[in-house]
């Protein structure tokens, strides 16, 4: 037995010295600390030729993720939402034995995400000579850094996962981690291959905020056989607000034992656990309890926290928002019967033409074909192609060859509608074409005012990079006296008051009294 313990501000030293985590000719060639900071540092050029450029927060005192409370998730998640508009992705770094309890508790606490944040962490430590440190952390850096994934994500042995849908399963193995109810987001081998169809995304035009208050009265249960209702009394006992009950099977509980049901109907508890499917799991919903589906423990109980805390909602509506499918937690049955591709007489032709038959080859069209129709769908402001376009299956947010989403072409064009029907589908107002022009960049250059409001409002914003350049393009539209252009750039989020290159703001350039009023 080894007493292991974190070292304070040891991490970043060592980190600056391994030559795949920092490239110090770079750095120092682009004056990065002076930029940025000591804590900062930047990875090698990657393959797909970009870097990484990346800040260590360090907490003091370090914690041991054995010690982790409702407190500490309330700290992590409160420091991504201060640093959220500074930087494209977040990664946690945690000791692996709660690590899926803090991806749980994360996810939820983390309301309308728009970015990725990654957990991950390492079975042996990354300054052993044999570890899996190094690799978990790189990954997690390279995917946060390069994909706009919306999640609470847990990346580990060269597989990230979505963070609610993991537990732990092995102490000694480096694949310790396990989604049973779920594939991959993304698995990194050769390349980095994103599963995009299965990336959950929030569906809303509200800006991301952080959701702290979590509710610790809550327990986990779990039947066996035997069990007392004496134990469950004692365990329902206040101040216990909500339990998560973990059942055999498939959701089942005995249905012979009248005493037992009798305590969880008195306590009219809320509980995670499979659909019931059998006679001895249907008596469970008649004793008041809400199914829930294939949810993980460690997510059910996140979730039963996160929900209790809503102090505006009433019990009913605190049991059927448990019920309900919040951040991909568990599977959920889609209504209705989507369009099957073969119903496509676009895609038949395609098919056709091309001597295609199987679903796979299929799919294969649609997917290469979608981002450029969907892209002139969104130029001509064509709601209904897209409309159909998503019933076949299709991925809206997909980007084509130059980068551009169905968003980028929209907010280039002014197209509010679509812009709005695009947000609504979760598209990300994040995304960076090959140039690294987001949405919201475009909408700006060629002077779309209400979608900027529009993306603004969900949460859109510039880069720390943007901003410190605006600067100087402000000054130039003020020397224009181009109104529209400043006023569009304040809607943008750029400050007024921030000087160019010599040091003048576009306010002293304007000199006008009348002009300042108008920004007054």
């Amino acid at each position: 037995f080894f007493w292991l313990s974190p070292e304070p501000n040891a991490f970043v030293k060592n980190l600056r010295k391994l030559p795949f985590f920092h490239d110090e000719k770079y750095a120092k060639e682009t004056r990065l600390s002076e930029y940025y900071g000591d804590e900062t540092l930047v990875l090698p050029l990657s393959k797909d030729k970009k870097r990484i450029v990346y800040t260590i927060l360090e907490y003091n005192p370090l914690l041991d993720s054995s010690n982790m409370t409702t407190e500490d998730w309330a700290k992590i998640g409160k420091d991504i939402e201060k640093n959220y508009e500074s930087y494209d992705g977040f990664v946690v770094l945690h000791g692996t034995d709660t690590m899926a309890y803090t991806a749980s508790a994360l996810s939820f606490m983390c309301e309308h995400l728009g970015k990725p944040i990654i957990v991950t962490g390492s079975q042996v430590p990354i300054y052993e000579m044999r570890n899996d440190g190094r690799d978990n952390l790189l990954g997690a850096l390279l995917i946060a850094g390069q994909f706009v994934i919306p999640e609470v994500c847990l990346y580990f042995y060269n597989k990230l996962y979505r963070g609610n849908r993991t537990t732990k399963v092995d102490t000694e193995s480096f694949n310790a981690f396990a989604s049973p109810n779920l594939t991959p987001l993304a698995t990194a081998e050769v390349g980095i291959t994103i599963n995009w169809d299965t990336v959950w995304r929030a569906n809303t035009t509200a800006k991301f905020q952080v959701s702290p208050e979590l509710n610790r009265n809550v327990g986990l249960l779990r039947l066996f056989p035997g069990i007392t209702t004496a134990t469950i009394r004692a365990f329902l006992q206040p101040p216990m607000e909500g339990v998560v009950l973990e059942t055999y099977g498939s959701g089942n509980a005995p249905d012979n034992r009248d005493d037992l049901l009798a305590e969880l109907k008195e306590a009219t508890c809320l509980r995670g656990t499979v659909s019931p499917f059998y006679h001895t799991g249907t008596v469970l919903l008649k004793a008041g309890l809400i199914p829930g589906s294939d949810m993980t423990p460690e997510a059910a109980l996140s979730k039963l926290s996160y929900v209790l805390a809503k102090k505006d909602l009433c019990l009913d509506a605190k049991k059927k928002m448990m019920a309900q499918n919040l951040r991909g937690e568990m599977s959920a049955e889609l209504a209705g019967a989507k369009l099957c591709m073969r119903d496509s007489r676009f895609i038949q032709a395609i098919a056709k033409f091309l001597s295609i038959s199987c679903k796979e080859e299929l799919e294969a069209i649609r997917d290469a074909l979608t981002p450029s129709l969907a892209c002139a769908a969104a130029k001509t402001g064509d709601i209904e192609t897209l409309e159909a376009l998503k019933e076949m299956g299709s991925n809206l947010c997909l980007c084509d060859y130059d980068g551009r989403t169905p968003l980028h072409v929209a907010a280039c064009e002014g197209n509010h509608k679509v812009v709005e029907y695009l947000l609504g589908l979760g598209a990300s107002v994040y995304a960076k074409d090959r140039y690294g022009d987001t949405p919201l960049s475009n909408a700006v250059r060629f002077r779309k005012k209400e979608v900027v409001k529009l993306l603004r409002k969900t949460g859109a914003h510039f880069s720390k990079d943007e901003l410190d350049e605006a600067g100087t393009e402000l000054c130039c539209l003020a020397a224009c006296s181009d109104l529209v252009g400043l006023e569009i750039f304040r809607l943008a989020g750029a400050d007024l008051n921030k000087p160019g290159y010599d040091g003048r703001t576009a306010i002293r350039v304007v000199g006008s009294r009348d002009t300042y009023s108008t920004f007054k």
